[in-house]
C-alpha cells in the first residue's frame, strides 16, 4: 500500500484585526483569521487600553510559509500588541518565507507595537515587511529586533538570506524607510559599519518626539556594556538603533525607553505586559 503524506508542505495564514475607541475603552471590533495565526482574548490591566497578544501555534517559520497580519485602529483607539514568544525563521529547503505585517492608524488613534524577537537560523530564506500607516495625529511606537543566528547554542548565521523592510508613513508620506539584508557568513556581520561582530541588531521608532524629549530620554537611560545603541531625531521620529549579543539586553533597553517615553507622548504611565513576565 502505499504511503501517502498529508501534511501541508508550507503554512499560509492571515490574521485581520480592527481596534476601534469607545467611551470607557477600546475594543477588538472585528477579527478574522485564516491558517495558523490567532489572538487571544484582549486585556485591559490599564483600563481603556487593549491589550492582545499575536499568537503563531506552529512556533516557527519555514521556507514556503506565508504570514500575513492587518491591523486597523480607528475612532480613537489605543492597541498594545505583543507576542508571547520569539518568532523562529527555520533552515529553508530553497524556498522562501514571506512575513507581512500592515498596520493602519486612524487620525487621534495610537499603536504600540513590541514583539519579541525575531531568531534567523543559519540556512533561512525570509522576506519580512513591516509598514505602518498613520493618519493626521496618529501616534506610533514600536520596534523589531533581530537575532542573526543563535549565539547560545554556537550556531552563527553562516549561509543564508533575509530582507528585512520596516517602514513609518503618515498620510501616504515617507517618514522612515528602514531596509536590511542579511547574508549568511557575508561582511556585513563583522565589519565596523555593519553589526560589528554582535549578532542581535534592532530599531525603535517613536512619532511625536522633539529635541526636549530627546535629551530627556539620553540623560536617563544606563546603557549596559556588550551594547551599543544611539539615539537620532528626525523630523519629529525618535530613532534608536541598537547592536548587542542578546535579545534579552536590546529588549531591557528598548523596555527603558518605553517606560521613559510613554507618560510624555501617551500621557499613560507604562504597563507592561503580563505575558513577559511567564
Amino acid at each position: 500500500m502505499q504511503n501517502i503524506d498529508y501534511a501541508p508542505k508550507h503554512w499560509i495564514a492571515n490574521l485581520s484585526l480592527r481596534f476601534s475607541g469607545r467611551s470607557d475603552k477600546t475594543i477588538l471590533a472585528h477579527r478574522e483569521h485564516f491558517g495558523p495565526l490567532v489572538v487571544q482574548k484582549p486585556f485591559y490591566p490599564e483600563g481603556n487600553v487593549c491589550h492582545v497578544y499575536i499568537l503563531h501555534p506552529p512556533g516557527g517559520i519555514v521556507g514556503g510559509d506565508e504570514i500575513h497580519l492587518s491591523v486597523t485602529i480607528d475612532n480613537q483607539g489605543h492597541a498594545l500588541i505583543t507576542t508571547p514568544a520569539a518568532a523562529k525563521f527555520y533552515r529553508s529547503d530553497g524556498r522562501i518565507a514571506v512575513l507581512n505585517q500592515r498596520f493602519n492608524i486612524a487620525d487621534s488613534s495610537v499603536l504600540e507595537w513590541m514583539p519579541q524577537e525575531t531568531i534567523l537560523f543559519s540556512g533561512s530564506m525570509a522576506r519580512m515587511k513591516t509598514r505602518v500607516d498613520l493618519k493626521n495625529a496618529a501616534k506610533f511606537i514600536g520596534w523589531e529586533i533581530v537575532c542573526a543566528g543563535r549565539p547560545a547554542c554556537g550556531e552563527i548565521f553562516s549561509h543564508g538570506e533575509v530582507q528585512q523592510h520596516f517602514e513609518l508613513w503618515r498620510n501616504n508620506e515617507p517618514l522612515v524607510i528602514d531596509r536590511a539584508r542579511f547574508q549568511g557568513g557575508s561582511e556585513l556581520l563583522q565589519a565596523a559599519w555593519g553589526m560589528r561582530g554582535f549578532t542581535t541588531t534592532a530599531t525603535m521608532l517613536a512619532t511625536n518626539c522633539n529635541n526636549e524629549l530627546l535629551e530627556y530620554v539620553r540623560s536617563n537611560l544606563i546603557v549596559v556594556e556588550n551594547s551599543l545603541l544611539s539615539l537620532t531625531l528626525i523630523d519629529d521620529v525618535l530613532i534608536v538603533r541598537a547592536l548587542a549579543n542578546q535579545a534579552e539586553t536590546v529588549r531591557r533597553h528598548f523596555i527603558a525607553i518605553w517606560q521613559l517615553l510613554r507618560p510624555k507622548l501617551l500621557l499613560k504611565q507604562s504597563s507592561v505586559p503580563r505575558i513577559w513576565a511567564t
